[in-house]
């Protein structure tokens, strides 16, 4: 049987991939396949390194990339790759960015300052990005007004609302960011 007659006659499909750089934790959370972590035990030899007043629990922290795949639609496919966070790993994220096609902030309200870095690099770089901020079971402590104005972003990066363990709001996240991209690419 041949594959014009197996789906009704049309032309087959292409499948487009596309890469998303996420600059917070949320790969696993939306990830199709078992994502590859490069999470080590954070020790004391990182006091002084490593902020790690807000961590509270936390016991590991990302020292390369996560990686993912999701499949938004039957032919689009998006590539994740999740950055790590710590200053002294600044040195990998023009390499975790080339060919990508966007980014997401995510961003804990509670510790707003933190991802001024992650949104100046994408700003200066021209990727397109967009903040998706991390809610814990729907509480938002901010608006998304009064985030961009903290941050002073301008209106053309979307700032959406989510949150991070959930997977249908991972996904939707990553929606918001392939249409800013693809409408960033139009103008």
């Amino acid at each position: 049987m041949d594959f014009a007659s197996s789906n009704g006659g049309a032309a087959p499909r292409s499948t487009t991939s596309a890469k998303i750089v996420v600059a917070g934790t949320f790969v696993g959370a939306v990830s199709e396949i078992n994502p590859l972590r490069t999470e080590a035990v954070m020790t004391s030899a990182s006091a002084g390194i490593d902020d790690l007043t807000h961590t509270g629990d936390k016991t590991t922290t990302t020292v390369a990339m996560d990686f993912g795949r999701i499949t938004l639609d039957q032919d689009l496919i998006l590539y994740l790759f999740g950055t790590p966070g710590q200053d002294r790993f600044w040195f990998m994220w023009d390499d975790l960015v080339r060919g990508a096609i966007g980014a997401v902030v995510l961003v804990d309200t509670r510790r707003l300052a933190d991802c001024f870095p992650a949104v100046d690099y994408f700003e200066n770089s021209g990727l397109p990005f967009v903040i998706a901020l991390n809610g814990f079971d729907g509480h938002q402590p901010y608006t998304p007004e009064e985030v961009r104005e903290a941050l002073q972003i301008g209106p053309d990066a979307p700032i959406i609302t989510t949150d991070a363990r959930h997977r249908a709001d991972a996904k939707s996240a990553l929606i918001t960011l392939v249409e800013h991209a693809l409408m960033a690419r139009l103008r």
